[in-house]
């Protein structure tokens, strides 16, 4: 499989009219696959002993340039467009080849991996390229460079790999895109300490490969409290559901044993992150939204919008379905501002666009890393809060939205695919909102743009 990276266009995008609900919605809606689950699953399946199948995998970008990544290490990919007859989609994975010992001659192939702008590539795969023993390449798109790579980077030199190319980082300095990895003799140490205070993913790469390091790993987190910790959880979950013994030796430590992976075949969770935008159109339009399929029990942060919602003056109810699901449905109250949100991570844009349509003030704590995420998506929020005639202000760990949108305008939407779906929440209530780019959207939900239009269309005239 190939990708082809989003800054190779020389075409620019067209701006995309968001839809006006014009009434409350009423709609049942379902959402693609996690890209989390998925691209870890994807990952593990690589480093397997045999072949391992991953159903319902998400198709997006973000898991395209996984699966291309993988194959360019050595794994094999094979496209199931039927699982046994269960109308659902599989990908097998046959995995990398003599992680053990390293294929001779293995350094002159010298793999190339597009990162793109997938921060679960860029920081997930170079401990998985310094098993291969092969010299491997790293870059990605213009906006993938300014992502800091530093924590990820140095804690590989701290267990014998070595790390060169133009984003190396020397003396100290933050690393970044691109750069080359190799470990010609193998991964020599067995515990590091590092700070992942600008992202979980620092923690989450390094915890993945840690299996099939020689001696395992103990990481150590040092700083300030590490964002998102939520991804850390879904990744040790992870590890065990295949047979890998975590622990959890001291607060902010985690320690992976050595040892193989068995073959496996796991089914990938909705992405409740990608379901905010449709439950949160019940909230901002007075409307009823349902989802089938939400998972009781879920390490994904997406499982907080029944804690989100209901602060925004929204209802939430869960009707049974399975032991293991229930049909989730969001119905819109009195739009209102609970004052203060705390640790929104990714949710953040999504949980900004309920802000900017309340008339009291919303604070945003916490959120300091979303600088480093695929742009700033504080100044990004603020500049476009603004854009459409509101008030925002960035402060040290987040940002304050002041006072409501007012009227429409074009959001630039950065090639961040949060953004793209901010802007939608907005035009649903806001007279002629356009997004830049909804193709930014194909990172995690390349459908995003016919099913939101299809959720709007279930309710002609506001009527169920």
């Amino acid at each position: 499989m190939t990708t082809t990276s989003s800054h190779a266009s020389t075409v620019p995008p067209q701006p995309w009219p968001a839809p006006r609900a014009g009434a409350p919605l009423r709609a049942e809606v379902t959402v693609p696959a996690s890209k989390s689950l998925t691209n870890r699953y994807l990952l593990l399946a690589a480093l397997a002993q045999g072949p391992s199948v991953v159903i319902n995998p998400l198709h997006s970008r973000d898991s395209q340039l996984m699966l291309a990544a993988l194959e360019q290490l050595g794994a094999a990919v094979e496209h199931i467009q039927d699982w046994e007859h269960s109308g659902v989609a599989a990908v097998r994975i046959s995995p990398i080849p003599n992680l053990d010992e390293p294929t001779p001659g293995a350094e002159a192939t010298e793999p190339r991996i597009d990162c793109g702008l997938a921060g679960t590539v860029m920081r997930f795969l170079p401990a998985v390229a310094a098993l291969t023993g092969q010299r491997v390449h790293f870059d990605g798109d213009p906006g993938a460079r300014a992502r800091p790579m530093g924590a990820v980077l140095h804690a590989l030199r701290d267990l014998g790999v070595e790390v060169t190319g133009d984003g190396a980082p020397e003396h100290g300095e933050e690393g970044c895109l691109p750069f080359t990895i190799q470990a010609p003799t193998g991964i020599t140490g067995d515990a590091i300490t590092m700070d992942a205070s600008a992202s979980s993913q620092f923690v989450s790469g390094l915890m993945l490969a840690a299996a099939r390091m020689p001696h395992g790993l103990t990481l150590r987190h040092a700083g300030d409290a590490v964002p998102s910790l939520e991804h850390v959880e879904m990744t040790c979950k992870v590890l065990s559901q295949v047979g890998i013994e975590v622990s959890y030796p001291a607060l902010h430590t985690w320690k992976v044993e050595p040892g193989p992976i068995e073959s496996f075949t796991v089914r990938v969770e909705p992405d409740l992150s990608n379901a905010g935008p449709f439950l949160c159109a019940a909230a901002v339009t007075g409307g009823e939204v349902s989802m089938r399929g939400w998972p009781k029990h879920s390490t994904q942060i997406g499982r907080r919008w029944t804690e989100l919602l209901p602060a925004f003056g929204a209802s939430v109810t869960e009707h049974p379905e399975t032991d293991a699901t229930v049909t989730l449905s969001v119905r819109g109250g009195s739009l209102r501002s609970p004052g203060t949100v705390d640790g929104t991570a990714e949710l953040t844009p999504t949980v900004a666009a309920l802000a900017a349509l309340c008339t009291e003030p919303t604070r945003f704590t916490s959120v300091g890393h979303l600088r480093g995420h695929e742009t700033d998506r504080i100044a990004a929020l603020v500049t476009e809060i603004r854009r459409l005639g509101g008030t925002a202000e960035e402060t040290a760990d987040g940002f304050e939205v002041l006072s409501p949108v007012s009227h429409g305008g074009l959001v630039h939407t950065y090639a961040d695919h949060r953004m793209a779906t901010f802007a939608a929440v907005l035009g649903l209530v806001v007279d002629a909102v356009e997004v830049q780019d909804i193709s930014a959207t194909s990172k995690t939900m390349p459908d995003f743009p016919a099913l939101w239009a299809g959720m709007i269309d279930r309710t002609p005239d506001g009527q169920p």
